[in-house]
């Protein structure tokens, strides 16, 4: 039986037509031009480069240029989220309505986590905040960062839903025998492997939830 819910943050608990992940983006690059000298074209080259090599800018940034990840995750989501987000109560109502303990589980930080949370109006009904400094900076979809939310909410991998819009995080946990909710506004053809359910938004979670316990039950 679902016991608990792992929610990504950024694209999944907002709708990607806020603009706040590409603003997020943008502060990507101009980190990597202001820490490392770079103009902004080869600052965007190194970016795609660590991006397709280590699965996360950060990560790239730490092996090869040494910056301190504290510093980088406080420049980057350094933005006036009032800007992007707005209090959503039909969100709000439906976390409030949905029988599973709930978790952020995030390649960003819990600083960010809390702002956008609190922006939205839902974080009461967070249990926790499991970001990349959780994982050791060992971000989604590594095996080891789903062991340390499990572990966190003490449930099985058959006990957990985890909703995100990327779709390689999700076959990640779909391997482990996680429930995955591919949250994405809209889908071409067949969903790909390792994907369990499609939801426009996240509000769509609330049947999909009910349609498992009632399998389940």
């Amino acid at each position: 039986m679902l016991k608990a819910l792992l929610c990504d943050l950024d694209d999944t608990i907002y709708a990607p037509a806020s603009g706040l992940w590409p603003a997020i983006g943008r502060r990507i690059t101009a980190y990597i031009v202001d820490r490392l000298g770079l103009d902004p074209q080869s600052a965007e080259a190194l970016r795609a480069t660590y991006y397709e090599k280590y699965g996360l800018t950060l990560l790239g940034l730490m092996d090869a240029q040494h910056v301190d990840p504290e510093d980088y995750l406080a420049y980057v989501h350094d933005l006036p989220l009032a800007e992007f987000l707005r209090p959503d109560p039909a969100l709000n109502g439906m976390l409030a309505r949905l029988p599973l303990r709930k978790a952020i589980f995030t390649n960003a930080d819990a600083a960010h986590a809390e702002r956008v949370l609190t922006q939205l109006g839902i974080r009461r009904h967070f249990t926790d905040i499991i970001d990349i400094q959780a994982t050791g900076y060992r971000p989604k979809p590594q095996a080891a960062a789903y062991a340390v939310a499990l572990e966190r909410l003490a449930v099985t991998a058959d006990e957990c839903v985890f909703a995100d819009d990327l779709a390689s995080n999700l076959a990640g946990a779909h391997a482990l025998g996680i429930t995955t909710v591919w949250v994405r506004p809209s889908v071409d053809g067949p969903l790909p492997p390792g994907i369990d359910f499609h939801i426009p938004d996240l509000r769509g979670l609330e049947r999909i939830v009910a349609e498992r316990l009632t399998q389940t039950g």
